[in-house]
């Protein structure tokens, strides 16, 4: 029996890396449900350990881990100098150092390891699409695999792998996309329905879902849930500061950026954004790792023109409310919203 089958909502929390994503979250929505995601990019072995044992502490319910597959292009390092030299004075101002523009893994296969030793229900794919050993000796340990895709080529290249289901993110999606560097922006429609037509694996939205009916939408072109972020962050269970939830609270619209990390992202746009994105260069971890200290210094201002504001483009619908109740209220009104439709279409005839 897989995963999707035995959840009560078709609702699945996305792993928000860099804070958002918490065991009480991922614990909560499983428990409600729904299937919690951990995030596993950018903390280190010995805390995926730590926040796996937690989630299993606080549900018995199904949940899942999301990787960082490492990226294998090289960078333009002369362009990453530049970009120094542009943001050094902002440092500066805040009296901290850009930090080295190192390369790395994000421990890759040190977390694979660890999650093959003591597996977890799910474990999903972002940035590419897994080798097929990990593939082969994930699903050996009773370990269902998930990819991430956007476009849809690599829905059948996933599925040739063995992955059990397929993550279908448009470019509505807030947080990095999770496919690879140069892929189209395909919108979530329009990408649902052209994978559904060649991939014979359960599709999984997202990208932009935040309510009922857009879940509605989603189930009705062809997906079997729907993976909600944003929708989450406002929640008392996620880690997202005042000052992010505040930016998902405003009317302020999205962009998609490489300023921040060197990988492209959509955040709530602001000063920094606007003013750097246009010469950003591409090189994740390398721009990651030279911003931090900038970022981190922004964010003990509180100040949002600076810094990173991961959010999807109908942020202004999520609400300040327990992750519980969102998985509650969203799948009850997707069923309202269906039963619309069909009440609407009978009249159609």
């Amino acid at each position: 029996m897989s995963v999707l089958s035995t959840l009560r909502h078709p609702i699945i929390a996305a792993p928000m890396a860099g804070g958002p994503s918490t065991p009480a979250l991922v614990a909560t929505v499983s428990a409600a449900g729904g299937l919690g995601f951990l995030a596993a990019g950018m903390i280190d072995t010995g805390r995926l350990v730590a926040d796996v044992a937690e989630v299993r502490a606080r549900t018995d319910r199904p949940f899942g881990v999301n990787l960082f597959l490492p990226d294998p292009g090289g960078v333009d390092e002369a362009a990453i100098r530049a970009y120094a030299e542009r943001l050094a004075p902002q440092a500066a101002q805040r009296g901290v150092s850009l930090g080295e523009p190192v390369g790395g893994d994000d421990a890759y296969p040190e977390k694979l390891a660890a999650l093959l030793a003591d597996p977890v229900p799910v474990v999903s794919f972002v940035f590419g699409l897994p080798g097929r050993a990990a593939v082969t000796a994930l699903r050996e340990r009773g370990t269902e695999v998930w990819a991430t895709v956007t476009r849809p080529d690599a829905a059948t290249a996933a599925a040739d792998l063995g992955v059990d289901a397929v993550v279908v993110q448009g470019t509505e999606a807030g947080g990095h996309r999770g496919g690879l560097p140069d892929d189209d922006d395909y919108g979530l429609l329009p990408l649902l329905r052209l994978t559904a037509a060649r991939c014979d694996r359960p599709l999984v939205a997202a990208g932009g879902l935040v309510d009922g009916p857009s879940v509605a939408a989603v189930l009705a072109a062809g997906a079997a849930a729907a993976q909600l972020g944003t929708a989450f962050l406002r929640c008392p269970e996620a880690g997202s500061s005042p000052m992010h939830r505040a930016a998902v609270a405003s009317a302020t619209p999205t962009a998609l950026t490489r300023a921040y990390t060197g990988k492209r992202a959509r955040g709530v746009a602001n000063d920094f954004l606007r003013q750097h994105d246009a010469v950003a260069p591409s090189g994740y971890p390398q721009v990651l790792h030279l911003t931090r200290p900038l970022l981190a210094a922004a964010r003990r201002d509180a100040d949002a023109s600076v810094t990173n504001l991961w959010a999807g483009q109908a942020h202004p619908l999520a609400r300040d409310v327990p992750a519980a109740q969102v998985v509650a209220e969203v799948s009850a009104d997707a069923r309202a919203a269906l039963a619309t439709v069909v009440q609407r279409s009978s009249r159609w005839g």
